[in-house]
């Protein structure tokens, strides 16, 4: 069973943590979507019929500056426009971004679940993000880039962890 984070932090720090971690993810993502995907593996495989692309051992996915490492990523067509959905998996499987104000944004999981049709990426397993020394742990991690909603949640016997990593003043504050 699984523990919503929200309901373990008041909203005032849940809402500064999340946005601190992932608000800005958005903005990479609409600009590296026009960029072509570039897909390296050790092994391929694909069920033409039931339209399941698999990618097998030391799968690299780059599409601008987005960066997914995983030991199998499966792409599944759906629908009548083809939707994709991607499923990375690893131990873990890594995701990497960079920010349109250069900032980096890391995300890590046994699996990572991304379906770009509905704006979600959903990192379950061991699920980190992290972004500028802060981050948030727990067993599931969801993210809309539309909404700019973040839900992390934890099993039973396990808390959503997040570590906030203070602003750096700047010299002339000092």
């Amino acid at each position: 069973m699984y523990r919503p984070f929200i309901k373990k932090l008041p909203s005032s720090v849940l809402i500064f943590t999340l946005l601190a971690c992932a608000a800005n993810v958005s903005y990479a993502k609409k600009i590296d979507l026009n960029q072509e995907i570039k897909i390296s593996s050790s092994r391929t495989a694909a069920d033409l019929k039931n339209k399941i692309f698999s990618y097998i051992d030391n799968v690299v996915i780059t599409q601008g500056s987005l960066i997914i490492h995983a030991d199998l990523v499966q792409v599944i067509s759906q629908g009548e426009n083809d939707d994709k959905i991607y499923i990375a998996k690893g131990k873990p499987a890594t995701f990497e971004q960079t920010l349109e104000d250069g900032k980096p944004i890391n995300l890590q999981a046994n699996e990572i679940r991304y379906e770009p049709t509905l704006n979600t990426i959903v990192i379950s397993g061991n699920a980190l993000l992290r972004q500028e020394g802060s981050e948030v742990s727990g067993s599931i991690i969801t993210y809309n880039s539309e909404t700019e909603y973040v839900n992390a949640e934890s099993d039973v016997n396990n808390k959503v962890k997040t570590i906030i990593q203070p602003q750096k003043k700047s010299k002339d504050k000092q």
